[in-house]
């Protein structure tokens, strides 16, 4: 609508000049420019001192430093570089992260109209200020909060921050939210709020929070602060116990520092990296883009998915699923339009020359309509149409496609409109008419059934209007919008328009709705299966809200609650356990996000979907935002870890598959890497008693390390997902990194390694070989055994880094013996076939156990553990 549109439309009111430039000019002053201001970013010194004082990194810096003391520089790299990649990536990932509250400026009208000193200007929206009379019509994104002085058939798209499904009619006295759209009609309104004071600043207030840690991170910072306690106190110990035994201060010394070095796992950040990494690589396949790289496997641990409604279980448009007319019901299946494709003529099950009542009715609606339907060109590329107009009138425009009436441009020439009188609340119905030919005209109405089936508006009989009401309710019960539809022929054009709406015949009733996707149910169901509890937090009404959750087989368990809790039962605390509750409707932003805590305070993770600003914040707040790629605004997909390219559902479900799939890489490198250090602290402790006074050098434990904690280790990183997989529940949230069962494992593999490897050192003495060497060789081959038992797939070919890595570890542990400069600078010897050979018996060793205990000590007494198979 342009000015001087908008200046005959409305006739002047008391303020109808508006501010003048100088009272403008000083509100905004006082008031500031109509913008949503981010918060103060963080220095880039703050975010790298932050990733460093995590316990485990500093572990790492120890381990930096004592390597450094020993003069072993090679693994002071290694183990610095893998502190400098992680702390870049984990910075990297924050700074993206904190544009979530920049992009609700880019939601705001760069432009809006408004009337100062008597003249309407186009303004950039940051120079809208408190009291300013603004101007708006069709396809105008509303510049700041606002309330409406004038109004005309005036439709509000705000669904971005309601989650309403459906346009919102607006009268004179009622609010403008910035950041909305008009769908249809016009209106004039004054300013009431602007900024930070407006909706999209107080929602910009919400996400203005700091995210708290994921669970691995707090799992792996508090095994961190175990291994500071352990490292030292076996530096200690070590020490000590090599002074008693008389050896030398300085070889005890190195000896105690390297052995501290061995029992950390300093490849696991680069484990943790890589398994991330690669987890948000194959997500990114499977149409699931990772902004945060913990998120992966914070995904594994959800135990609850709060789900928007709008197009994450529902399509996200509305489809005319029943006509219903005197004589019968039809079903136009197939007859919803899905942009930017226009559906072809006849495309539905109902031929074009289908059921006369129906075609009839919908050719009306098409007639009563003012949304376009504009087919793809020829010669376009892309083969799409696109849709304009209310949502409800484009369905109705598709079905009568879909079913084979005339199209709308034909209409326009075979039945010109030359009258109407356009929908508004007070009616609740909208009439056209139109030329017939021979000097009559064809009168065509829909409404609200209310505000049609009325006696003073049709000729029907009273038996007829009694049961078009009672198909009216029952479809209305089952979440439908339903709207009634009358038709009649006129000798003349009536004046008014709306004198015509009477003596009108009945045509039937058409229910519509914004139905559920054809997979939700099957991934809900899915969910169930991997122990997830769906649970639907919408914006839109409480019918609509249950007929969804209904038909996706949300509501109905004897274990759920069946009730349907509004916002206002939210904040008035009717319930007082919101976990309890599977379906809240009419919620607003703050709303949600006391529904996200109230699991979280459970001790659920909790993972939240959704796709509009009224998302954002909880989105924001919950372990894991989902929002959707292809129709989610710019501030929820900002506000969310993972952002769904496909806007499916069901693509989480894979997500949280292949979050599962890292979390258990991590924990079996952890229990082998773990394993192998403890064995190697076990030798190094028991050798002595048995006659072996300095079991390894300081230089053979780090090569140990650096082949099975550096190559191997990382290669696990990679391993596919176990069977059974998403047929377990998600791991007890309060569970230790090395609960269920882990830490069994670990020493029970630790124990037979150190048995093992002493067995060879001992048998390699007694045949008078270097058994050092042997001791050496021994541990390396157990260890390289073990990691290919602790396998899920034994012989997956989904991963062949991880043979190719445990082969050349086993070569460079030959070359430890066998080249001059090595064999010199570890102090190892050439070993003869015979030591060789005992070197080598720990490898079958260490397999059959990893083996044996890959699928053992299930339980440790955590909820949920029995179930937990394998290393989880």
């Amino acid at each position: 609508m342009t000015a001087s549109e908008a200046d005959r439309t409305f006739a002047p009111g008391p303020d109808a000049a508006g501010l003048s430039e100088a009272e403008a000019a000083r509100r905004l002053a006082d008031t500031g420019p109509n913008e949503v201001t981010a918060r103060k970013p963080v220095r880039l010194h703050r975010r790298v001192l932050a990733q460093l004082t995590d316990p485990l990194i500093m572990v790492l810096l120890a381990a930096v430093a004592l390597t450094l003391a020993i003069g072993d520089h090679p693994d002071a790299i290694v183990i610095g570089a893998v502190v400098l990649v992680n702390t870049t990536v984990g910075v990297a990932q924050e700074i993206r992260a904190d544009n979530a509250v920049a992009a609700l400026s880019a939601l705001t009208a760069p432009h809006a109209r408004v009337r100062r000193d008597g003249v309407v200007r186009d303004l950039p929206a940051a120079a809208v200020v408190p009291g300013d009379v603004l101007l708006v019509g069709e396809g105008d994104v509303i510049a700041a909060d606002a309330e409406l002085v004038e109004a005309s058939a005036l439709l509000v798209d705000e669904s971005m921050l309601t989650g309403e499904s459906v346009p919102v009619d607006k009268e004179v006295g009622t609010a403008l939210n910035g950041g909305t759209v008009v769908v249809r009609g016009r209106g004039v309104a004054t300013v009431t709020a602007t900024g930070a004071a407006g909706a999209l600043g107080r929602i910009a207030t919400l996400l203005d929070e700091e995210r708290e840690p994921t669970p691995l991170q707090r799992r792996l910072a508090a095994l961190g602060r175990v291994l500071a306690v352990v490292t030292l106190a076996l530096c200690v110990l070590v020490f000590a116990l090599g002074l008693v035994r008389g050896l030398p201060l300085g070889t005890m010394a190195v000896t105690a520092i390297s052995l501290a070095v061995a029992a950390v796992p300093e490849s696991l950040p680069a484990v943790v990296t890589l398994a991330l990494a690669l987890g948000a690589r194959r997500m990114a396949a499977r149409h699931a883009l990772v902004r945060r790289l913990p998120a992966v496997e914070t995904l594994g641990s959800v135990s609850v998915l709060a789900t928007d409604k709008t197009g994450t279980l529902t399509r996200g448009r509305m489809v005319v699923e029943r006509v219903w007319t005197p004589f019968g019901s039809v079903d136009p299946s197939g007859a919803e339009h899905e942009p930017p494709e226009v559906p072809p003529r006849g495309g539905g099950p109902v031929s074009a020359d289908g059921p006369r009542p129906a075609t009839e009715l919908l050719t009306v609606t098409s007639l009563c309509n003012d949304a376009t339907l504009r087919p793809p060109d020829d010669g376009a590329s892309g083969g799409g149409g696109t849709a304009l107009g209310d949502p409800m009138e484009v369905a109705l425009l598709a079905a009568a496609t879909a079913m084979g009436c005339p199209s709308k441009e034909e209409l326009a020439r075979t039945r010109p409109r030359i009258g109407e009188a356009p929908f508004d609340s007070l009616r609740r119905r909208m009439t056209t008419v139109h030329s017939a030919g021979g000097g009559r005209v064809l009168v065509c109405l829909k409404g609200a059934p209310e505000a049609v089936l009325d006696p003073a508006v049709l000729s029907d009989p009273p038996d007829a209007l009694a049961a078009a009401r009672q198909e009216a309710a029952r479809l209305a019960a089952r979440g439908y919008r339903v709207l009634a539809v009358a038709s009649g022929v006129r000798d003349d054009l009536p004046s008014p328009v709306t004198a015509a709406e009477a003596g009108l015949a009945l045509l039937g009733l058409v229910a519509l709705s914004d139905p559920p996707k054809p997979n939700a149910a099957a991934t809900l169901a899915s969910c169930r299966a991997a122990g997830i509890t769906p649970v639907l937090i919408t914006g839109d009404h409480p019918a609509t809200a249950r007929a969804v959750a209904s038909r996706v087989a949300l509501l109905g368990g004897s274990e759920t609650d069946d009730r349907v809790l509004t916002g206002a039962d939210v904040a008035a605390g009717r319930v007082a356990d919101l976990t309890s509750v599977r379906v809240f409707a009419r919620t607003d932003p703050q709303q949600k996000l006391d529904i996200v805590e109230a699991w979280r305070a459970r001790g659920a993770v909790t993972a939240m979907t959704g796709d509009g600003v009224n998302d954002g914040p909880a989105l924001h707040r919950a372990d894991i935002g989902v929002a959707m790629g292809a129709r989610g605004t710019e501030v929820a997909r900002q506000a969310a870890d993972l952002v769904l390219t496909d806007d499916e559902l069901s693509t989480v479900v894979a997500a949280v598959e292949e979050g599962r799939r890292v979390y258990d890489n991590i924990r079996r490198f952890l229990v082998y890497g773990m394993a192998g250090g403890a064995a190697e602290v076990l030798v190094m402790l028991v050798g002595p008693f048995l006659g072996l006074p300095l079991p390894l050098r300081a230089g053979q434990i780090l090569w140990i390390n650096l082949l099975t904690h550096g190559l191997t280790g990382v290669a696990m990183g990679a391993e596919p997902a176990s069977p059974g997989t998403m047929r377990r529940p998600p791991r007890p949230p309060d569970q230790h990194v090395l609960g269920g069962g882990a830490w069994q494992r670990l020493l029970v593999l630790a124990g037979v390694v150190t048995a093992g490897s002493l067995a060879a050192a001992l048998g390699a003495r007694a045949l008078g070989r270097d058994w050092q060497s042997v001791l050496f060789l021994a541990l390396l081959a157990a260890q390289l055994g073990a990691v290919l038992g602790l396998r899920s797939r034994l012989f997956t070919r989904k991963n062949p880094f991880l043979p190719l890595s445990v082969l050349a570890s086993a070569l460079l542990a030959l070359a430890a013996l066998y080249v001059p400069f090595l064999s010199s600078v570890l102090e190892t010897v050439p070993l003869d076939e015979a030591g060789v050979g005992l070197a080598a018996t720990c490898a079958p060793l260490g397999f059959l156990t990893a083996r044996s205990v890959r699928t053992a000590y299930r339980g440790d007494g955590s909820a949920g553990a029995s179930r937990t198979p394998e290393l989880r």
